[in-house]
């Protein structure tokens, strides 16, 4: 089924959680050429589960996601899409209920290798049909098909809006040349530490100075140059809108994926015919500076090209707070 769910970052997703939580449905392909996934046994609860665990202060969700998934199963992954989250309540230290929200992530195994731990003692590669078997929860029996409803055959696009530039009515030269301010560099900071968990290899920008700032120590960290584009801009998306998102399909069917930072007045145009495209219903797309879209396609089949069939939306790459 396509998502549309934001990521779990946004308080409109959980007005008053008291504990946050991610976790992911790692996965990798088998020596048969299928798809498994890992499953882990933790003699705490004496119970099989998909890796998860409590955000550290300070930290976002897809930064736990990743941290707790080499925590638990000693595999470094990449993100992929934002399956769902899981609402629960659960009993704290002192024997009152409180609830707790965990944001799951499609995430490919990378380079890693397990050893058992006092809080995992077992892990087990299993096909998706293997593992509804073993799961000890039917909530994350349903996370297990979120996922295998959209299979692992697929691509992902990184669309960032820049970071924060001031007012342009407020700036004198070329705006073209408009540079981040304090708040905006803290935003493509933060960005450099977010974007990397799902993997970037080729980095694509509008050319303006402040989308080209907020994704250049990025670009530098992945050894790539910035490939400026004025398809990717305001004025050269809208005067052929069609040229443009024909651009940027073209971006997804090379290998890699893709980092694009574009602005505020492209960006919800194009998740938007992106969506209608594939017939995929999103509602209008927000796009607050400094936010991402994380875009997940189907495979090209035949003249259709690449389908949207799954936007997430950050509002932020900085931190939600975290409950004392």
């Amino acid at each position: 089924m396509p998502s549309t769910e934001p990521l779990p970052d946004s308080p409109l997703l959980h007005p008053a959680p008291e504990v946050h939580a991610a976790g992911a449905v790692l996965w990798r392909i088998g020596e048969r050429g299928t798809a498994e996934v890992a499953v882990v046994h933790r003699p705490r609860y004496d119970d099989w589960s998909l890796p998860k665990g409590k955000l550290d202060p300070g930290e976002t969700v897809p930064a736990a996601a990743v941290r707790e998934v080499e925590e638990e199963t000693g595999y470094r992954c990449v993100l992929g899409r934002f399956l769902t989250k899981l609402i629960y309540p659960v009993a704290d230290g002192n024997g009152e209920t409180v609830t707790k929200a965990v944001g799951y992530f499609s995430a490919r195994a990378a380079d890693g290798a397990f050893e058992p731990n006092a809080e995992v003692d077992q892990l087990a590669w299993l096909t998706p049909e293997q593992a509804r078997t073993v799961l000890t929860y039917r909530t994350e029996i349903d996370v297990l098909d979120e996922f295998c409803s959209l299979g692992t055959s697929l691509s992902t696009m990184l669309l960032v809006r820049h970071g924060k530039a001031g007012k342009r009515h407020n700036w004198n030269g070329d705006d073209d040349l408009r540079p981040l301010t304090e708040a905006g560099m803290r935003q493509s900071a933060a960005l450099r530490k977010l974007l990397p968990l799902f993997g970037p290899e080729r980095v694509y920008s509008a050319p303006r100075v402040r989308c080209v700032q907020t994704v250049q120590a990025l670009a530098a960290d992945l050894g790539t140059e910035i490939v400026s584009d004025p398809l990717l801009s305001e004025e050269g998306y809208w005067r052929d809108p069609a040229v443009s998102l024909a651009r940027l399909l073209s971006l997804v069917t090379d290998s890699g994926t893709p980092l694009v930072c574009s602005q505020g007045g492209v960006i919800p145009a194009v998740v938007t015919a992106l969506a209608e495209r594939s017939g995929l219903p999103i509602g209008e797309p927000a796009s607050k500076k400094g936010s991402l879209w994380l875009l997940t396609f189907s495979p090209a089949a035949g003249n259709l090209g690449p389908q949207l069939i799954a936007a997430n939306y950050l509002p932020s790459p900085l931190p939600a707070p975290i409950p004392a």
